[in-house]
């Protein structure tokens, strides 16, 4: 149950936003009778398929499947967790985030005031370094590295490059006459705090600066490449922000913002690895390109991504280096079901020189030729064994591909047909490559999953412990869990007599299970688990989507087209007739049981004799009791 606190704050902002204006905020809504209607913008919509409902407070996109309330339309809209949800709707309605503590807190546990104060100071410096870079004469050396690098005027302005004077105080004195503090500088990275004195000193001087942005568009970092005039004195050729309260290099990418729309569009996100090499590619068309912040990806990058895209390609230098750095995380992303795609290009070419000598269209074919990582990691290791290769080399190859196969979790019911197929295939070469028999292949991932399985905390992993981890849709429920929970939300009055007859693990459905639990919690506890009250309690999409699901469809059955409730469609007389029907199915369990029992005849006479009296009991009362609608 969502604690007292958090429960306040969510409905506090609920209350305080209408779901119609923030979904108009978005989307060209129109009214169609009591509701609202708009294209969808997560499918290619030409009839207005999203559907608001102004009393209910939702939403529902019946051709995506997808549904609930402010909350969860700002998840989707903005590919956010629910945590930065409540804070962009907390700030547009105007109300602090509260924790018990008793300070307003903004997302990432810094005051809000701060943390506004912190992105105030990075746009301001963002602004500086980019007025600085087009317009001063002492900046002529980065515009002319710039041109070099064939980085044209228009990416410049588009994506706010900078230059930092290579003075070791020019941004101080640059804020000395504004309200930007020296203390918000040192916070956000921009000046360090000097160790043999007082004072601070630049850190960027002397560099071109690529600003960093988070998914809304907001700069929380900088990365500066060094002048190569200037190299001497400074030797390290890239510098990027350190960790600060507002950026965590490690869960963002450079260039998402801007790349999120078409990335969204086409469901590929391309990776790179340098600033220059992302800007060139946008130069030629390719929007979907986003690049690292100088580490590798890792499993943050991985959720990140594919809250936009299916598939992720990685562009990699044609050099060794960029071999390995494929190989370090393709573990990962096989552990993660992550569909990651590896471009290799020739001749020890970056993308960006590659794009300017060979052209979009040259690239553009190496994009559609990229081939999947687990694939590539294979021809890398049968291309290093040599035509002849030693018994301890193959074994040695093969043991590393099973390896990273065995990440990944073991084939199931659940697992999707590419997943399949990518095992199946790579297992099958593995076998005609090194002459073994692809059963014996099998066995070995089996017993090495086996093995990383007995592990406690892999154990842990692997069980449904969040909504997300469970198929949510109505057609998952039984028939008789969907009466039961369509009752509950029209008349939520009636969890007590309910819950005297259903216990929760009566339930079959992982998410019914869920629902009808916090139903019976919040019912215990004095509160009404009405409609409003469940959508506040979830914070997944997918549970809220089920609810609204759950919401819909039960008010269909129960109203006509007027708001009339139908004749024989009243909550209290549906729940009547599912409890009669689920208590006369105990009864034929109970019944069926003790017939076995007296099959087996392992009874004695009296025990078999007081077995038949209560069967013929029980059969009485069955017949006495009228036979109500099947769940």
């Amino acid at each position: 149950m969502a604690s007292p606190a958090l429960f306040d704050t969510k409905e506090r902002v609920r209350q305080a936003i209408d779901i119609v204006e923030l979904v108009g905020s978005y989307l060209q809504l129109r009214r169609e009778g009591r509701n609202y209607k708009a294209l969808c913008p997560w499918h290619d919509d030409t009839r207005p398929s999203l559907q608001v409902n102004a009393e209910r407070q939702s939403f529902k996109c019946w051709v995506c499947n997808v549904g609930g309330d402010i909350f969860s339309f700002m998840m989707k809209m903005e590919n956010v967790e629910f945590p930065e949800a409540l804070a962009m709707l907390a700030e547009r309605a105007g109300i602090p985030l509260q924790p018990a503590g008793g300070k307003h807190l903004a997302a990432g546990g810094v005051e809000k005031d701060e943390k506004r104060a912190l992105y105030q100071a990075m746009a301001w410096a963002r602004e500086q370094f980019h007025r600085f870079l087009v317009s001063a004469p002492e900046a002529e050396p980065a515009r002319h590295y710039l041109a070099e690098r064939k980085i044209t005027d228009d990416s410049i302005r588009r994506f706010h490059l900078g230059y930092a004077h290579d003075r070791w105080d020019w941004l101080l004195k640059q804020a000395a006459s504004t309200e930007i503090t020296a203390r918000s500088l040192e916070a956000v990275g921009l000046i360090v705090r000097k160790q043999d004195g007082p004072g601070h000193y630049d850190r960027f001087r002397g560099r071109v600066l690529f600003p960093i942005h988070d998914v809304q568009g907001r700069p929380v970092a900088l990365g500066g490449r060094i002048l190569p005039q200037l190299a001497a004195e400074n030797p390290a050729k890239y510098v990027n922000s350190p960790e600060t309260p507002l950026f965590s290099k490690s869960s963002m990418l450079y260039g998402l913002d801007s790349a999120r729309d078409a990335i969204g569009r086409s469901r590929v996100a391309v990776v790179m690895e340098g600033y220059t090499d992302a800007l060139v590619a946008r130069q030629f068309g390719f929007e979907n390109t986003v690049a690292v912040l100088g580490t590798a990806l890792g499993e943050r990058h991985i959720h990140l991504l594919r809250r936009f895209a299916d598939s992720i390609t990685l562009v990699l230098d044609g050099d060794e280096a960029g071999q390995r750095r494929a190989n370090e995380i393709l573990g990962l992303f096989v552990a993660e079901q992550a569909d990651l795609r590896i471009v290799t290009l020739p001749d020890g070419l970056d993308p960006a020189d590659f794009l300017l000598q060979r052209g979009p269209e040259a690239f553009r074919q190496s994009l559609d030729g990229a081939i999947d990582a687990l694939e590539h990691k294979l021809n890398v290791m049968t291309s290093k064994l040599g035509p002849r290769p030693a018994m301890h080399h193959i074994n040695q190859a093969l043991e590393e591909m099973l390896t990273t196969l065995a990440k990944a979790p073991r084939l199931q019911s659940g697992t999707t047909a590419q997943a399949r197929l990518r095992e199946h295939q790579v297992l099958a070469r593995l076998a005609r490559q090194f002459s073994v028999a692809e059963e014996e292949l099998r066995l070995r991932l089996r017993d090495m999953r086996r093995r990383t399985a007995s592990s406690p905390a892999v154990q842990n992993e692997q069980e449904p412990s969040s909504v997300s981890a469970v198929a949510l849709s109505v057609a998952s429920l039984a028939a008789w869990e969907c009466e039961l929970l369509e009752i509950v939300l029209l008349e939520p009055e009636s969890v007590p007599a309910a819950a005297e007859i259903i216990l929760v693990e009566h339930l079959e459905s992982p998410a019914a299970k869920i629902i009808f639990g916090r139903c019976c919690e919040l019912s215990r506890a004095g509160i009404t688990p009405d409609f409003d009250r469940l959508l506040l309690e979830f914070d997944s999409p997918q549970i809220k989507t089920l609810l609204v699901d759950l919401d819909e469809q039960g008010r269909a059955k129960t109203f006509d087209d007027e708001g009339n409730m139908k004749p024989s469609a009243e909550p209290a007389a549906r729940l009547r007739d599912l409890l009669a029907t689920l208590h006369r199915k105990q009864q034929e369990h109970a019944l069926d049981a003790q017939t076995r029992r007296l099959r087996d005849k392992n009874l004695g006479a009296e025990e078999e004799l007081a077995l038949l009296e209560q069967l013929i009991e029980q059969e009485r009362k069955r017949q006495s009791i009228s036979s109500p609608m099947e769940g």
